[in-house]
C-alpha cells in the first residue's frame, strides 16, 4: 500500500462534505435525538462495510460495468431518496403535531433509523463507484489488492465512524435551539430539499464503463 497517510487525508475532507448520508444523520438527530443520529450513522458504516467486502471481491466491477445493473442500484437508490426527501417536506408541513408525533413514536422511529441510514448508502451506486476508483490509486499496480483494499475499506468506515459520531454530538448539543418549531420546519425544509435534489442528481447520473 502507498501513501496510506495521504489516503487517510484525502478520506477525511471526503468524508466530511455534506451528502445524502448526512443529511439523513441530521434529520433523525433533530427529529429524534442522539440516539436516532448514532443508529444512522451505524447503518450507513455497516453499508460502508459490505461496499467495501463487494469491492474485494469483485462484486463493485460487475455492477459498474454492467449498465443494467447499474442502472437498477442507481434508480432504486434515486427513488428512495426522493422518498426520504418527500417524507421530510410532508412532516414539516404538517408542523408542529408531525415532531411530537415522532416523539411519541421515538422507539419505533430510531428502529428505523438505522435502515435510513444503510439504504441510504448501500443502494447509492456511486459509492461502489468510489471504492472501485479511489482504492486503487493507493495501491501497486502489480500486487493482490485483496488486504490492501480491505484494510483501506476498514479504515474509511472507521474514519466514517468517528466523524458521524462527533457530527451528531454537536447537533444534539444545539438541539434546544434546532428544536424550535421555526427552526426545525427550516432545516426540514433544507434537508428534504437537499434529499429530493440527490435523488434527482442521482437518476439522472449516466452510468460510467
Amino acid at each position: 500500500m502507498e501513501n496510506f497517510y495521504l489516503f487517510v487525508i484525502m478520506c477525511i475532507l471526503l468524508i466530511i462534505l455534506p451528502g445524502p448520508d448526512t443529511a439523513i444523520a441530521t434529520k433523525n438527530t433533530i427529529s429524534l435525538g442522539r440516539a436516532g443520529g448514532l443508529k444512522t450513522a451505524l447503518g450507513t458504516c455497516c453499508a460502508l462495510l459490505i461496499h467495501t467486502s463487494a469491492a474485494v471481491l469483485g462484486l463493485s466491477a460487475i455492477i459498474v460495468k454492467s449498465s443494467f445493473l447499474f442502472s437498477v442500484f442507481k434508480y432504486v437508490g434515486a427513488v428512495y431518496l426522493i422518498y426520504l426527501g418527500a417524507k421530510t417536506l410532508w412532516a414539516m408541513k404538517k408542523g408542529q403535531a408531525a415532531s411530537v408525533e415522532l416523539t411519541a413514536k421515538s422507539q419505533f422511529a430510531n428502529t428505523s433509523c438505522f435502515k435510513q441510514g444503510f439504504l441510504t448508502n448501500i443502494l447509492n451506486p456511486k459509492v461502489a463507484v468510489f471504492f472501485l476508483t479511489f482504492l486503487p490509486q493507493f495501491v501497486d499496480s502489480g500486487s493482490n489488492n485483496f488486504v490492501p483494499f480491505l484494510i483501506m475499506g476498514f479504515t474509511y468506515t472507521v474514519l466514517t465512524a468517528v466523524w458521524f459520531f462527533l457530527y451528531v454530538y454537536l447537533i444534539d448539543q444545539i438541539s434546544a435551539f434546532m428544536k424550535k418549531p421555526r427552526t426545525q420546519n427550516m432545516i426540514e425544509g433544507i434537508t428534504g430539499t437537499i434529499l429530493i435534489g440527490f435523488g434527482i442528481k442521482l437518476a439522472l447520473e449516466k452510468a460510467h464503463h
